[in-house]
C-alpha cells in the first residue's frame, strides 16, 4: 500500500469537534438558553438514525460510512416532547444567573463569589432568599456585619427565581459561538423592532 492510499482513510476529529447541534424541544425551542442545549455531531446523527429527532437544518459538512453520505445537522428537534422542570436547583450557578452574573452590592462583574444577607454567624440560613452574588472586594467588605453597619445596598431584594424567568434570563448570555442555522430558533419569539 502506498502512502497516498493510507491518508485517505485518516480523519480529520478536530474540524468535526466544531460542528455541534441545537437541540430543539417538540415545540421547537432550545431546551435551555444557558448552558445552550448543544449535542455533540455523532449524538446528533444518531439520533436522527434512530428516528429520535427531525433534523431541521444541516452544515455544509457530510461524514461517511460504507454505504451512506450524511450531512451534519446543525438544527434538531425532539420528536417527543420534554417537559420543562418547574422547580429551580438551589445552585452557585443558577444564583449567579439570577443576579446576571453581577454583584449586588456595586455592579460588578467577574471575580464573583456569594455572600449571605444576613451573615450566618448572626443566624442566617443559605437559601435563595438570604445568598446573592457579590465580588470579592464588598464580599470582604460586608464581612460578618448587617448592610446598614457596612454601608452597603442590595441593588434587587434577593428570592427565588421562577424557571421560566431563568430561562429567560439565560438568553441574555449567548454563547461565544452561535451558528447562523441557529439564530431563527434562539430569537424567534423576541420582540421585534419597530
Amino acid at each position: 500500500m502506498d502512502g497516498t492510499f493510507r491518508t485517505d482513510f485518516q480523519r480529520n476529529p478536530a474540524s468535526l469537534k466544531q460542528h455541534p447541534a441545537l437541540v430543539l424541544n417538540a415545540d421547537y425551542r432550545p431546551l435551555s438558553y444557558y448552558p445552550l442545549s448543544l449535542w455533540p455531531w455523532q449524538e446528533a446523527v444518531k439520533a436522527a438514525w434512530l428516528d429520535r429527532v427531525d433534523i431541521i437544518a444541516e452544515y455544509d459538512e457530510v461524514v461517511r460510512s460504507p454505504s451512506t453520505v450524511i450531512r451534519i445537522p446543525s438544527v434538531v428537534v425532539l420528536k417527543d416532547y420534554v417537559k420543562p422542570q418547574k422547580r429551580v436547583a438551589f445552585t452557585r450557578f443558577n444564583l449567579f444567573l439570577r443576579d446576571e452574573f453581577c454583584c449586588q452590592y456595586c455592579g460588578a462583574k467577574g471575580d464573583l463569589t456569594f455572600d449571605h444577607v444576613v451573615p450566618r454567624a448572626a443566624g442566617g440560613v443559605t437559601s435563595w432568599q438570604n445568598v446573592v452574588a457579590a465580588c470579592s472586594p464588598c464580599n470582604l467588605k460586608k464581612g460578618s456585619k448587617s448592610l446598614r453597619q457596612c454601608g452597603l445596598h442590595l441593588r434587587k431584594p434577593p428570592r427565588p427565581p421562577a424557571a421560566e424567568e431563568l430561562r429567560n434570563m439565560g438568553r441574555k448570555f449567548p454563547p461565544n459561538h452561535l451558528h447562523d442555522s441557529w439564530m431563527d430558533f434562539l430569537y424567534w419569539d423576541a420582540e421585534l423592532d419597530a
